[in-house]
């Protein structure tokens, strides 16, 4: 597991984070670990609501944010979009794109619309979601808030692009 995270402004307030990796999985495995609520809820989020295309849903994700999000991209088992927190000033893409590598699955995530100033702590959160991920899918369980507290200081350091 090699987790490859970046983060890039795009604008003067709001930024993006982006991180990614290979998962010893097929790729019909990884996109039910990231679009079934009782997978979801084992590395990074209890979901529940309307979830099928323009539905309206809830998160409460291990990282303690709650919110609603909706489904604007749904197109199994190689893309996902979510619009988090739709209608307010605090909302947020949530994408994802699956790809078959070799014997496993690449897993790309991007968080759009996030403030500027606190990219580190949402690309250290990325980090250690999908690590958790990848402890998931081994039977392990999370440590998520222990790896957050790690990789933050490398995050507060990292170049935005």
């Amino acid at each position: 597991m090699r987790i490859i995270g970046t983060m890039r402004a795009l604008d003067a307030t709001t930024g993006a984070v982006r991180v990614e990796d290979v998962y010893a999985t097929d790729i019909d495995d990884l996109w039910q670990a990231c679009t079934t609520p009782e997978r979801l809820a084992r590395w990074i989020a209890e979901v529940s609501g309307d979830l099928r295309l323009g539905g309206t849903i809830h998160a409460s994700f291990v990282s303690t944010w709650t919110g609603a999000g909706r489904i604007e991209v749904c197109e199994p088992p190689y893309h996902l979009l979510l619009t988090m927190e739709p209608g307010t000033e605090d909302e947020a893409q949530i994408e994802a794109w699956l790809a078959e590598e070799g014997a496993g699955t690449r897993l790309v995530v991007e968080e759009r619309g996030l403030p500027l100033d606190r990219l580190y702590f949402h690309g250290a959160g990325w980090q250690a979601h999908l690590e958790d991920l990848d402890r998931m899918l081994a039977g392990d369980v999370s440590a998520w808030r222990e790896r957050w507290d790690e990789l933050t200081p490398s995050y507060r350091e990292m170049a935005v692009d």
